[in-house]
């Protein structure tokens, strides 16, 4: 079986790590609203979507944030 080997950071760097968050529980439930008002009534189906569709947004707009405030030598892999 061949070895798998990942680098750590060097002693002392920061691990990076995304602040803490709602948005994905909220996503969330905003997909679970959209899904069941299928069955229930298109109102629901409305309402989940749309709070989906706000919180994908809001999600990816924090990220983006996040991103941008690393410093320029961040790897990404």
């Amino acid at each position: 079986m061949a070895s798998v080997e990942t680098e750590a950071p060097p002693v002392g760097e920061e691990v990076h790590m995304p602040e803490p968050s709602i948005l994905p529980i909220v996503n969330a439930g905003g997909v679970t609203l959209a899904l069941v008002g299928i069955t229930l009534s298109l109102a629901v189906s409305i309402i989940g979507l749309t709070l989906f569709l706000i919180t994908l947004v809001a999600w990816i707009r924090a990220a983006s944030h996040e991103m941008s405030e690393l410093p320029l030598d961040h790897s990404t892999h």
